[in-house]
């Protein structure tokens, strides 16, 4: 009895594991839920907002004002069976967000960070563009997807805020993204598939992006390649018949310590190497005369080279280089349409291979008086094919090729640079430009209105610069009793200004005048101007004094005209002194031409209501200011009585000058 109350004492912590085994064993544990992306056979986006606090100054007053640094992040996974090449990702920022930083990722229309991303922006993959797919990795994530922190300022939002985007999505071509879906209150996730519409155009067979379409596209095509740097040609193209840049001034950031050290074909506009000697590049390069470098800043600025240097040995001696930086519509000189230079390019370790090759990135181009573009990142096509250079039947490839596109884009808010008066020859007043059409200074409120409508004027008055328009615009309005604002309104400060005369109408017919004025210093080579008039448009015969032709708009309807000087004639000049500089006005270079159309074919329109003044004016691509009002009939008209009206002006611009 002894021993058997032994054993089982021995046994029982035996027993007693092997039944809490067993009641394990009866209830299994639950396993964890699939993650969300596993569902995804697509590409899968994800944002996350991680913290944020307050920063100074600390505004009690004005809530709205106060800024938090917030830091999130958002990851873009490759589930498809395909490869995503360049891809962009647009986050909707909704908090007047001031981005400091993003890793993995660049400002894909071309903005530099830190920057402004308060009304949402796109993302671009740097330096890693593309994302491979499962199958060619074996699963591997670090080529899958990408992740890409932010940290930055927003506006607003309150410190216990969570504070989202509107959405994210993926604006490839080819990919929908429906409505997103929320994990928890600081994550949102959206699943992007393809779309069964979309017609792609990529040849799979040579892994590269198409060459897509834009009002100006630029080459950056990779012509040599050494160890330490290599040759590069930019090529700028414009395809809008519209767009034209004159002085162009193009603008990148080097991502990888990069520097200028010679060119042909264009330069920088400040020749300075101060960076490099003192920084890691003049470390690196000890043996390197930097004396003979050109540009070391993380942002250069290219220009173009005079006429003069085409043919230099030195500098030029690059096709479609050395134009003054004007690049045409294609429409009025395809060969003067385009612009190149070539630049040798320094890189610094790690990326000493002949075979590592980095664009630029934040590309952006302006010029004078020119339509403003946006520049997308440099996307990665097939290497660009050039005529062999000796004459024979083959053609030489680039080692590398990237493009970049650009298109015009009209930013809210943006003052115009030209601008458009109308008058008619049913009323002698001229409706002027608007008031601070091209923007007004800051401090113009103390001397004039910039909200006042801007005050009719004589036809006397669109010779003269705004500044001595005065005593003219208030004879005027004491001639007619028109009222005149206190303080009277400020002008429009456009450097070029365009007149678009009623001059007749008839039965069959009717005829217009427009005059170009220059109010600059510098004068236009090549100009060009473009007249939308919608219903009169079919009706244009002729313009007397420029080559002008008729061109369609984008629904196939010949509405808008293009004119541009005669040759010998194509030359706007500048603004110039009187006669006499002591007590004359400046003169302004000026234009001038009829232009005749017939009713045959536009029955039913009518002129002086509205159908004879255009609805759209550009000037060297910008498109001008116009006036809200056209001229009306019941005014003095022209004739007679007009001689009379000039007299009884002159008398009371004298009187008005005694005062």
């Amino acid at each position: 009895m002894a021993a058997t109350t032994t054993t089982l004492f021995l046994l029982f912590p035996f027993l007693l594991l092997l039944g809490q085994t067993l009641a394990q064993t009866a209830t299994p544990t639950a396993l964890a839920p699939a993650p969300a992306s596993d569902a995804c056979n697509g590409i899968f986006l994800t944002y996350t907002y991680a913290t944020g606090k307050i920063v100074p100054p600390i505004l009690k007053r004005d809530p709205a004002r106060q800024g938090y640094r917030f830091e999130s992040s958002f990851t873009v996974l490759n589930n498809d069976l395909e490869e995503l090449k360049s891809w962009r990702v647009f986050v909707g920022f909704q908090h007047d967000e001031y981005l400091v930083s993003a890793s993995n990722a660049v400002l894909a229309d071309g903005n530099s960070i830190p920057g402004s991303v308060g009304n949402g922006s796109t993302f671009a993959g740097f330096p890693n563009p593309d994302l491979k797919t499962g199958i060619e990795t074996a699963g591997d994530l670090t080529q899958m997807s990408v992740r890409v922190q932010l940290v930055g300022t927003q506006f607003g939002v309150g410190p216990r805020a969570v504070p989202l985007p509107k959405n994210i999505s993926l604006v490839n071509d080819g990919w929908v993204c429906p409505e997103l879906t929320m994990l928890g209150n600081s994550t949102m996730q959206v699943c992007c598939i393809r779309d069964p519409n979309f017609k792609a155009n990529v040849t799979l067979d040579e892994g590269f992006l198409p060459r897509q379409e834009g009002d100006l596209t630029i080459m950056y095509d990779v012509l040599r390649t050494y160890e330490s740097n290599y040759w590069a040609q930019v090529v700028m193209e414009n395809h809008n018949p519209l767009g034209r840049l004159d002085n162009w001034q193009l603008s990148w950031d080097w991502m990888e310590e990069e520097f200028i050290f010679a060119m042909r074909g264009a330069y920088p506009s400040i020749v300075d190497t101060t960076e490099c000697v003192f920084g890691k590049q003049g470390q690196f390069y000890q043996s390197l005369d930097f004396s003979t470098a050109l540009n070391c800043e993380r942002r250069p600025t290219i220009i173009d080279l005079p006429l003069a240097k085409t043919n230099d040995s030195n500098l030029g001696m690059i096709p479609f280089c050395c134009r003054n930086g004007t690049i045409l519509p294609p429409e009025m000189d395809p060969g003067k349409s385009k612009s190149a230079f070539q630049i040798n390019v320094f890189k610094m370790p790690p990326n000493l291979n002949r075979s590592d090759l980095t664009p630029p990135q934040n590309w952006a181009v302006k010029g004078r008086l020119n339509p403003d573009y946006k520049c997308g990142p440099p996307v990665r096509v097939s290497p660009t094919q050039f005529p062999d250079p000796s004459g024979l039947l083959s053609d030489s490839s680039a080692v590398a090729s990237w493009q970049v596109v650009c298109n015009i884009t009209h930013t809210s808010g943006a003052a115009p640079r030209c601008c458009v008066s109308f008058s008619a020859y049913y009323n002698e007043s001229i409706i002027p430009c608007k008031t601070c059409a091209c923007g007004c200074p800051a401090t113009s409120g103390r001397t004039c209105s910039g909200t006042a409508p801007a005050m009719l004027i004589p036809s006397q008055a669109l010779l003269v610069p705004f500044d001595n328009r005065t005593v003219l615009t208030r004879a005027w309005a004491e001639l007619h009793h028109f009222p005149v604002p206190n303080p009277i309104p400020c002008g429009d400060n456009c450097g070029v200004s365009l007149n678009w005369h009623l001059f007749t109408d008839y039965r069959g017919g009717w005829s217009a005048r427009i005059t170009i004025f220059n109010w600059d210093d510098e004068a236009f080579v090549d100009w060009f101007t473009a007249v939308q008039l919608d219903k009169a448009g079919p009706g244009f015969e002729k313009v007397y004094s420029f080559n002008g032709t008729m061109m369609e708009n984008s629904n196939g309807v010949n509405d808008t005209i293009f004119m541009q000087g005669l040759p010998g004639l194509n030359y706007l000049v500048g603004e110039v002194n009187g006669l006499d500089p002591k007590k004359d006005p400046r003169v302004p270079g000026k234009q001038q031409s009829v232009i005749s159309f017939t009713k045959k074919l536009t029955p039913g329109i009518n002129i002086p209501a509205g159908d004879g003044f255009p609805k759209k004016v550009y000037f060297n691509g910008e498109e001008c200011s116009l006036p809200t009002v056209i001229p009306v009939s019941g005014g003095w008209r022209f004739g007679s009585s007009s001689v009379l009206s000039a007299v009884i002006l002159a008398v009371v611009v004298f009187f008005l000058v005694e005062q």
